[in-house]
């Protein structure tokens, strides 16, 4: 099966922070994580460096193609930084988000 995982570091929340199912709302400078695989993407978030991954709100979350994991995944980290109680979005389109 395919398989893609996609990182971005030193994310910082906007006001109201993002959402995790583990945590609460977490704030300040995160590492945002995608995993996509078996039509299906993870996305986990954790403080700088430390070992422990907290799921994101609405994870999983359907992914038809690893092209559009990548989407996911960039409109996970603008959210993030949008702050607000940020999740997961739920729609894609091939030719970007909805």
């Amino acid at each position: 099966m395919a398989k893609a995982t996609w990182t971005t570091k030193s994310v910082f929340t906007g006001r109201g922070g993002a959402r995790t199912d583990g945590a609460g709302i977490v704030t300040g400078e995160l590492t945002v994580r995608t995993t996509w695989e078996d039509g299906q993407a993870d996305v986990t978030v954790r403080y700088g460096d430390t070992t422990k991954w907290f799921t994101l709100t609405g994870s999983p979350a359907p992914c038809q193609s690893e092209q559009d994991s990548r989407r996911l995944h960039q409109a996970v980290v603008e959210a993030v930084q949008a702050g607000g109680g940020a999740v997961v979005p739920r729609s894609v389109r091939m030719d970007g988000w909805l």
